[in-house]
């Protein structure tokens, strides 16, 4: 019989773990997965952020993002895959709260 507890050392509970990670866009299977670049990520925080305010427009921030997004030469095949990816380091507060708060894969398109 497997030991059911088995010892742990500080070190083991310092590790990361995705255990409670959880990612609500679900992405789906492409032949062209391109890492993202941390200034691509940076673009979007600083270029198009959405608070999820009652003052802020949602549909003003999608337009606001697309125009953001579409120009840049990411080298990818699958642009609704790449905005998808994206989407999720643009909104901020709130809207940040609201999508962590989704079911997990509930975003897929």
């Amino acid at each position: 019989m497997g030991d059911e507890n088995p010892i742990r050392t500080f070190g083991d509970y310092s590790k990361p773990s995705q255990e409670r990670y959880r990612n609500t866009i679900e992405l789906f299977e492409g032949s062209n997965v391109v890492p993202l670049r941390s200034d691509t990520i940076r673009l979007v925080q600083n270029g198009c952020s959405f608070y999820g305010l009652r003052s802020e427009d949602p549909n003003q921030h999608l337009k606001d993002f697309l125009k953001l997004v579409d120009p840049l030469d990411l080298d990818v095949t699958n642009w609704e895959r790449r905005r998808l990816h994206l989407f999720q380091f643009s909104l901020r507060g709130q809207a940040s709260n609201w999508l962590e708060r989704l079911p997990v894969g509930s975003i897929s398109t």
